[in-house]
């Protein structure tokens, strides 16, 4: 049990990459929190499946974007779990359109999530993380393969990677800070509106010819979220089975 003692918050655990992290640092001993947005049911669904299997879990509804609902997350995990040794910047909103053809709420939308909603956890985390403990960004491969339509996403996720740099050297308290940047990975996130061809393209380029799967993702945060990984920090972690 190699987390065990530890308790995590994810944003966004309630479906894909954040729900399959949150049901394997449970497996693992962590306590968990799997936070959502807009998504109860799901949430709900999540940590009925983490004890179900023996783990423990609770979902707390939170907006990354906004402040004050970020606050009152990690309020209540403390007061649930007594402390918060690891947290999980999982939630992301993606908008995939030409530049000329977004519109100022795709702008907003994909920076106020992806972007504000870093910079207001980290803020909380500052002051509200344990000593010793450890923050995991997540960022895309995107920022390097400048793929068309992606302008903003890859932009707000650059931005995190820039984030995830200083404030690792910032933070101190022996807490470590760092990005996963994946590739193409199966979820509804990724393959919603995308032509089977498009998919076969991107399947193409990596070096095992398939897509990620969700729990090759989780299985770096565990990584990441163990004291195995204590002198990895200020780094960004591709996650793409050698695309970039």
């Amino acid at each position: 049990m190699k987390l065990a003692t530890k308790v995590i918050i994810v944003t966004g655990a309630s479906r894909g990459i954040g729900q399959e992290i949150a049901k394997l640092l449970a497996e693992n001993g962590a306590k968990v929190v799997v936070n959502h947005s807009n998504s109860e049911p799901q949430a709900l669904a999540t940590v009925d499946s983490i004890r179900k299997n023996g783990g423990k879990a609770l979902a707390i509804q939170a907006d990354v974007s906004d402040r004050a609902q970020v606050s009152r997350l990690f309020e209540q995990t403390i007061a649930a779990y007594g402390k918060v040794d690891v947290l999980v910047n999982n939630a992301g909103v993606m908008t995939s359109k030409l530049l000329k053809d977004s519109s100022q709420e795709d702008f907003n939308k994909q920076f106020d999530v992806n972007v504000k909603g870093i910079f207001n956890t980290l803020q909380e985390a500052n002051s509200k993380l344990a000593d010793g403990g450890s923050i995991i960004n997540f960022s895309s491969s995107t920022v390097k393969l400048m793929f068309p339509t992606y302008a903003l996403y890859s932009a707000s996720k650059a931005a995190v990677e820039q984030i995830t740099r200083v404030f690792a050297k910032e933070i101190g308290r022996n807490i470590s800070v760092n990005a996963i940047a994946p590739g193409p990975t199966e979820t509804a996130l990724f393959l919603t509106g995308k032509s089977e061809e498009t998919i076969e393209r991107l399947t193409a380029m990596n070096a095992f010819n398939r897509l990620g799967k969700p729990i090759d993702i989780a299985r770096i945060v565990l990584f990441l979220a163990s004291d195995a990984s204590k002198w990895i920090s200020g780094q960004v972690i591709g996650a793409n089975g050698g695309m970039v």
